[in-house]
């Protein structure tokens, strides 16, 4: 015999859904060139670290281009400093300086500010600004034949390899980071009023329910999807041990009632032995 004593009774609900990584992205190419070898590979599993380059592209035709682009800025400038020393002597040091550090194998230095309007249309007129923007912006575009990794992560597909010509706009992988994950789950429309954003869920796997993870509700669609008349609710996941495309259960938990005893289905009706709440 056991003695009824009534408390508060949480009411939760099971959902299933799977894992989709919450940070990822499609590497595409911005460039052109022949893909070159390195010693971190470029292929499915790989980790990089943020800031890591995962591809090198090879152009020669480009680079030298560019470097041609850096001489002629060079010898503007180198052409204008006669000029500055006798109608500028103050802005000769700055520009001399620039001159003496310029370097066409390093990356292009901001141009020195111009003190005073007579400097600025000078400079102006010998073509010096439009030749450093049109340089700057070879520059830039030189660089997008080094892709490096957005955030710390994992490939998880990879379309090109060492020796591959890679054309402008090629999808060339997939990248995740797999250790964030959201797991979205359908919840019906008569229930949804009762998920709140914020609430602790409980996900464990399908087959293995003594290893669970704790999550979070973190977005609920303000839409009803027509044909199945749930919503769409998404719970985030923090655990390096998952994996994207597992599917997991989801105990959500939407009320409590107060003051009831929990019994076992099979005492009140003839059916599979759950729990439910009785006042």
């Amino acid at each position: 015999m056991r003695t009824v004593e009534n408390k508060t009774i949480p009411v939760s609900i099971r959902e299933q859904g799977r894992l989709i990584a919450k940070k990822r992205t499609n590497l595409y190419a911005e460039v052109q060139g022949i893909m070159k070898v390195r010693s971190k590979e470029f292929k499915i599993g790989v980790a990089f670290k943020k800031g890591e380059i995962m591809i090198e592209m090879a152009n020669d035709a480009y680079y030298a281009n560019l470097q041609a682009q850096k001489s002629v800025l060079q010898n503007l400038i180198t052409s204008i400093l006669p000029d500055l020393r006798l109608d500028y002597p103050k802005a000769y040091e700055k520009w001399d300086k620039y001159l003496d550090e310029f370097e066409l194998s390093q990356p292009l230095r901001k141009l020195p500010k111009t003190s005073s309007d007579q400097e600025k249309f000078f400079i102006t007129g010998k073509n010096i600004f439009t030749t450093y923007y049109n340089t700057s912006n070879l520059e830039l575009i030189y660089q997008k034949h080094l892709i490096r990794a957005p955030f710390d992560g994992i490939l998880t597909s990879a379309a090109v390899e060492a020796g591959t010509v890679i054309r402008t706009g090629q999808l060339l992988g997939e990248f995740i980071d797999p250790s964030v994950y959201e797991m979205q789950v359908d919840i019906g429309k008569n229930i949804i009023s009762a998920v709140n954003i914020g609430v602790p869920v409980q996900v464990h796997g399908r087959l293995q329910k003594n290893q669970s993870y704790q999550g979070t509700v973190i977005r609920v669609n303000g839409k009803i999807d027509q044909e199945t008349q749930t919503v769409k609710t998404f719970i985030l996941l923090k655990e390096p041990a998952l994996k994207e495309g597992m599917y997991l259960e989801a105990i959500i938990p939407v009320q409590k009632i107060d003051d009831a005893f929990e019994v076992n289905r099979s005492l009140v009706v003839r059916s599979e032995p759950t729990l439910c709440c009785q006042r």
